[in-house]
C-alpha cells in the first residue's frame, strides 16, 4: 500500500485533530513526522511539521474533504445513529 501526503499539519496537536476528522469519515490516516522533531517535542518550524499521509486510493476523498474543512463548507448532518439527548437534570440541590 502506497502512502501519499495529502496536508501538511503545523504540529502535533492539528495533525491529530485532521487525522481524527478523517478518520471518522472512514478514510485509513498515518501521520509522519521527522524523528528529531517528535523526541525534542517540536511543534514549530520544519522538525515540527506533521505530515498527513493516506492510500493512494482514497487521496481524491481526503483531498476533497480537508478542501471543505479548510473553505468551512463541510456539513454533516447524518445524525440518525446518535440516541437521543435525555433531558438535563438540576444537580443545584
Amino acid at each position: 500500500m502506497e502512502l501519499i501526503s495529502v496536508y501538511s499539519a503545523a504540529g502535533l496537536l492539528e495533525a491529530n485533530i485532521l487525522k481524527g476528522f478523517l478518520e471518522a469519515q472512514g478514510l485509513q490516516v498515518f501521520l509522519s513526522q521527522e524523528s528529531v522533531g517528535r523526541t525534542l517535542g517540536l511543534s514549530a518550524g520544519v522538525l515540527g511539521v506533521v505530515d498527513i499521509l493516506v492510500p493512494e486510493s482514497q487521496v481524491s476523498e481526503a483531498n476533497s474533504l480537508i478542501d471543505e474543512i479548510i473553505s468551512d463548507d463541510f456539513e454533516d448532518a447524518d445524525f440518525t445513529d446518535r440516541p437521543p439527548e435525555s433531558p438535563s437534570q438540576d444537580l443545584s440541590n
